[in-house]
């Protein structure tokens, strides 16, 4: 069992997955911003599958920004091997200067390897990925700090004193499902987003167990031994899955069965990043999971925008 030293407030992050269109771009960031969302999230990923056709983050995320005033933005995450981490910086601190304050770097080591072929980038194997990831990861932090950067490493050579400072340097999210990736995370993440699904072997996985409590407690307990005293400053967070349903073992096993996973209800129901019931139900869940793994920041999909709202609403900030 993991628990926070003290519990943070929750929050909830809101991922634009159905935007298309400057239309559909403006509708979901202003009704998030209206109904109480913390940020707005846009995914890293130009194919069409598994995740559905993306806009390019770095221009929504800014527009974004642009109309709204308290509404955060971030990314759900950039992947580290798509962009040079001194032009990635750049574009990040530049959004935090014009949106006084709100941008979130998400950073990922990369896992789609249909996407880096399509993009002729090579996808090397895992460890080297996360060397490089791990490398860039440090510069970052000093490049969003406005610290002048000379670093000579194994991947990047910086010599660098960079503009524009952002008002304060933008929290470091990463999102992982893995020991090693977890445990950079521990030593170096403001905010730690614990992956549901598996991305071993380039593409991506839905296996209920890794869902399953003991395997949460498990990633969770990685990124605390890495972490050490600083565990009590990391965020928590994770993406829900939310069926609003007053039978909550018939619910749960029409999900299984949906998600084609062999498991009974019971299992759905204790699963970290499930959330099944009527809305005072998910609520008292998402209270009883931070009391005892410390997760207090939720993301959804803006599937479920409205249908959240009354926890966004009844949440936030508590």
């Amino acid at each position: 069992m993991i628990v926070a030293t003290t519990p943070r407030p929750f929050r909830f992050g809101l991922f634009g997955e159905s935007i298309r269109s400057a239309a559909d771009l403006r509708s979901t960031a202003l009704t998030a911003e209206q109904l109480g969302y913390s940020i707005l999230l846009i995914r890293d990923h130009w194919l069409g599958e598994p995740f559905g056709d993306q806009l390019a983050p770095i221009a929504a995320l800014a527009t974004a920004a642009a109309l709204t005033t308290t509404l955060r933005v971030g990314s759900m995450v950039f992947a580290n091997d798509y962009r040079n981490p001194v032009l990635l910086a750049k574009e990040a601190a530049t959004i935090d200067v014009l949106s006084g304050g709100r941008f979130e770097l998400g950073l990922g080591a990369g896992f789609l390897a249909a996407e880096y072929e399509s993009a002729g980038i090579d996808f090397e194997a895992p460890g080297r990925r996360v060397d490089r990831f791990e490398e860039a990861i440090r510069l970052y932090r000093s490049l969003l700090a406005g610290e002048s950067v000379h670093h000579r490493g194994r991947h990047y050579r910086v010599d660098l004193d960079p503009f524009p400072t952002p008002a304060r340097r933008p929290p470091v999210m990463v999102g992982a499902a893995g020991r090693r990736m977890l445990s950079i995370a521990g030593r170096e993440a403001d905010i730690v987003g614990l992956l549901a699904v598996g991305t071993g072997g380039g593409v991506v996985t839905d296996s209920p167990e890794l869902r399953l409590s003991e395997h949460v407690e498990e990633q969770l307990g990685w990124v605390r031994t890495a972490a050490g005293a600083r565990f009590g400053e990391i965020e928590l967070g994770i993406t829900a899955t939310l069926v609003i349903d007053a039978d909550r073992e018939a619910a749960a096993g029409r999900l299984a069965r949906q998600r084609g996973w062999e498991v009974d209800p019971g299992a759905v129901l204790d699963m970290p990043s499930v959330f099944v019931g009527r809305i005072e139900d998910i609520a008292t869940q998402m209270r009883d999971r931070r009391a005892r793994l410390g997760l207090s920041y939720y993301v959804v999909s803006d599937r479920s925008l409205h249908a959240a709202a009354p926890l966004v609403e009844l949440l936030s900030g508590t």
